[in-house]
């Protein structure tokens, strides 16, 4: 109950004050994350354990309910010939980050085995828009650049999801000697595609039926919304399957069943999912943060942070992007603004609890000291790059970038 009341008194500051802390680039995942940390220093009772089944809960549900919001409201063929920057960053970019991460975790931490150091690289490969929302929601940045983030952060949490379920299948079989693992995990993604069909299809195509005949309500319409989001998910569990990848698929089932006509009422499910987002990041602050900056000190950790957020992303992204005429300073831009945010701690969770991994773990360590420092160093950067950002595209008033398209659609925020 202490825990809930701080993070209700914090969320409340927050609300009063987001505006504010906006244009310091302080944004929410920090404040959260920070009073996680402290909250365990000043309070001398020790960090909770990273095994609690409350985190788990909490952050399981949360990545739940965004992938379900994220997937139902991304719409790539109105994206027109713009469709292939997302797809450039999602197709060439993301498997790259993740191949160039597995190779780094290898050689520099010495993993003990590669599906230890692609487990590593895949639960650091998608990235969080909310953690730069002054860039993707700052009209000086190009419309085509706010809606190419935007895009690729809304649906590699999804794409990368199964690959970390098979390979927490495949690290747990090396460990333990489980046979059938190539078997599980190909049933448990069979599952959730089967519910997803069900309650994203179905439910989608319910509720447009339902609403055309004037059934409904805008309230009923946004909690049905969420039933199915939630739906998803526990089916998909309840039934043997994988509940993000279904939570995801369905998400993008009910967005083609039902038309695209009820991205308002999702935004009923993102903001539920952004409320639930800052406990997730108060308990990585306590259960992870702290505990791993007590660790100590090891250059091969910090080591791979440093490249995680450099160069096995930026490098991805260059190469992506080659022959679309996008500036340089563009190229330079996307790459560097795609922070590590939720989808990375739940799959940190879901490791730590799936093998019994300790804070003392390499890959605890390495992953948890990159999150933070991309909360850190992405979210106050955001202002200052965008400023600079801007300044040298007004001396390329031709640049392809500028050209004009619909403004992207944008998960809720606080901040006006």
């Amino acid at each position: 109950m202490t825990a809930v009341l701080v993070v209700a008194l914090v969320a409340l500051a927050y609300a009063l004050i987001a505006t504010r802390l906006d244009r310091w680039s302080i944004g929410a995942p920090l404040v959260f994350m920070a009073t996680g940390a402290l909250a365990v220093v000043v309070v001398h009772d020790g960090a909770p354990s990273a095994h609690n089944h409350g985190i788990q809960l909490v952050t399981e549900a949360t990545l739940a309910l965004v992938l379900f919001a994220d997937a139902s409201t991304v719409r790539l063929h109105q994206l027109g010939h713009d469709v292939g920057l997302p797809l450039r960053l999602l197709g060439i970019g993301l498997p790259l980050t993740f191949i160039l991460g597995t190779v780094a975790g290898d050689l520099l931490l010495g993993a003990e085995t590669w599906a230890a150091a692609a487990l590593l690289a895949a639960i650091l490969t998608p990235t969080d828009a909310a953690l730069s929302l002054p860039v993707v929601t700052n009209p000086a940045v190009p419309s085509r650049v706010r809606r190419m983030l935007n895009v690729e952060s809304g649906l590699n949490d999804g794409i990368v999801t199964p690959v970390v379920t098979v390979l927490l299948a495949v690290v747990a079989a090396e460990e333990e000697l489980q046979a059938g693992w190539v078997t599980a995990a190909v049933r448990e993604v069979g599952v959730a595609i089967v519910v997803a069909i069900l309650v994203g299809g179905c439910g989608g195509l319910l509720l447009r039926v339902s609403d055309a005949r004037g059934w409904t309500s805008e309230l009923s319409v946004e909690l049905a919304v969420l039933a199915l989001a939630a739906l998803s998910y526990v089916g998909a569990v309840w039934s043997g399957g994988n509940g993000f990848v279904a939570a995801f698929a369905a998400g993008l089932f009910f967005a083609a069943a039902s038309g695209g006509g009820f991205r308002r009422a999702t935004g009923f499910t993102e903001t539920i999912g952004v409320f639930l987002s800052f406990a997730v990041w108060a308990m990585f602050g306590a259960a992870f943060v702290e505990p791993v900056l007590r660790e100590t000190w090891d250059w091969r950790v910090a080591g791979y942070a440093l490249l995680s957020l450099t160069i096995v992303r930026m490098a991805p992204v260059a190469i992506a992007l080659v022959g679309t005429r996008l500036l340089p300073g563009t190229v330079a831009f996307t790459g560097w603004f795609g922070p590590r945010g939720l989808a990375s701690v739940v799959f940190l969770t879901m490791a730590v609890d799936e093998l019994g991994l300790g804070i003392g773990s390499v890959l605890v360590r390495t992953a948890t000291l990159t999150i933070a420092a991309s909360v850190v160093l992405h979210g106050l950067t955001a202002r200052p790059l965008v400023t600079r950002y801007a300044a040298n595209l007004a001396r390329h008033p031709d640049a392809p970038e500028l050209r004009p398209g619909p403004e992207p659609h944008m998960r809720r925020r606080l901040l006006t």
